[in-house]
């Protein structure tokens, strides 16, 4: 699905670029991980959204990813409205310190991973129950899972 950067605010999308560009030791190395050992989960890095640019986002899993430095101790609340802004649109926000990234990149990589499998269950049988009906295979006794607003 192709995304519209179009509402934006101005430079948004040269910033994100900047931001690729000028990766961290940590962010470059979870770019990396999240490519060799998590191909199916689709990330893309340093993603305008909004006012934001997220470190990673999944689209399909509603799932941001920030890797955050020791800049960011003094920055709690600065912080705290980007995953605010995120949850409002429906995205599950995970943060981990760089030194997280650096001496336990499995850990990090197990988490993300959970995360983007419960995302992706939680879709997918919403997505089995709706091709069942489609199918005029329903039974009127089946209970079918109902979509969260953010699959809406």
């Amino acid at each position: 699905m192709m995304r519209n950067y179009r509402d934006l605010p101005s430079g948004s999308v040269n910033r994100a670029k900047t931001l690729r560009r000028n990766a961290t030791e940590a962010e470059k190395r979870l770019w990396n991980a999240l490519r060799e050992k998590l191909p199916e989960a689709k990330f893309r890095r340093q993603v305008p959204h909004g006012p934001y640019v997220a470190d990673f986002l999944n689209f399909a899993a509603k799932l941001v990813i920030e890797v955050d430095g020791a800049t960011h101790a003094e920055r709690t609340e600065q912080d705290a409205a980007r995953t605010r802004y995120f949850k409002a649109q429906g995205y599950h926000v995970l943060r981990f310190w760089n030194h997280e990234v650096m001496e336990n990149l499995d850990g990090v990589l197990t988490q993300i991973s959970l995360s983007c499998q419960v995302e992706r269950s939680h879709v997918s049988s919403f997505e089995e129950g709706g091709a069942k009906r489609r199918k005029g295979e329903d039974d009127p006794n089946a209970t079918h899972p109902t979509p969260s607003p953010s699959h809406a």
